[in-house]
């Protein structure tokens, strides 16, 4: 129960690695708003965070929106009295070449997946510095923020400015004791990517990934846990990166290194 007594905004909580840190939030006490588009799954959420014993609300919102933003704040406070954690998680996907993408698709995907965390961080920190209790700000980027994920380039781009703006806000935010830290998740079966995970992709993975595995959202769920918790209180600007080696190694997939 390391979180027991906070309150936690999860973006995107109503599926994927958004859901599977709502959950892990809650297995450790805190309450949780979870924000998203699907009413229905995100009643699911609520109602699994529920069972577990904790209490839970979804607001439904557009998270690049900012009048959306300001609302999905205001109603956390208002209902659970605070808010100590928010993970901008919320995010979207779209697979053109750089040539062939239509400026209108790079606006929205910029607006979702960057927009939000700018949005979502501002409006959290106004509270937390109101509330003069510290805070947590956990923003989750991916390892395509730092290696190329090809006809995927308004995603790589927002993902490298979630990790950009995280360091400063960091910055900004210490002297409040409220840390802004970036977990970035490797290759993870969610309903966003499990399409992408085709047979011949996953054989790909499974050779250029060392640990040879795909991790699942509880996996990532874990560093949100840590970073949400006491235990990060001297960490702040700092990136956690959970992608079985993925992003580390350089060696080539297949070739032998050393003798037996």
């Amino acid at each position: 129960m390391k979180l027991k007594g906070k309150v936690a905004i999860v973006t995107g909580g109503n599926s994927g690695i958004g859901k599977g840190i709502a959950l892990a939030l809650a297995r450790e006490g805190a309450d949780v708003c979870v924000v998203g588009r699907n009413l229905e799954r995100g009643n699911q959420v609520v109602q699994m965070i529920e069972e577990i014993g904790t209490r839970a609300t979804f607001i439904q919102a557009d998270v690049g929106d900012e009048e959306q933003t300001k609302h999905y704040v205001a109603e956390t406070v208002k209902k659970f009295g605070a808010v100590h954690i928010m993970v901008n998680n919320a995010a979207l996907i779209h697979q053109a070449l750089v040539v062939d993408l239509k400026v209108e698709d790079w606006d929205y995907i910029i607006r979702t997946n960057l927009r939000s965390v700018f949005l979502g961080s501002k409006y959290a920190a106004i509270e937390m510095i109101k509330q003069k209790q510290g805070g947590r700000i956990i923003n989750v980027s991916s390892i395509h923020a730092a290696i190329s994920e090809p006809q995927a380039a308004p995603y790589t781009a927002a993902k490298g400015g979630i990790e950009a703006f995280t360091r400063t806000l960091a910055t900004e935010l210490a002297p409040y004791k409220i840390t802004a830290n970036i977990l970035a998740p490797g290759a993870t079966y969610t309903e966003l990517t499990v399409p992408m995970y085709t047979p011949s992709v996953k054989e790909a993975l499974y050779k250029r990934i060392p640990l040879q595995d795909i991790a699942n959202p509880e996996d990532i769920a874990c560093g949100a846990v840590f970073m949400a918790s006491d235990e990060s209180r001297y960490m702040t600007g700092a990136r956690i990166c959970i992608d079985g080696g993925y992003e580390m190694d350089g060696s080539l997939p297949g070739a032998k290194y050393w003798s037996d």
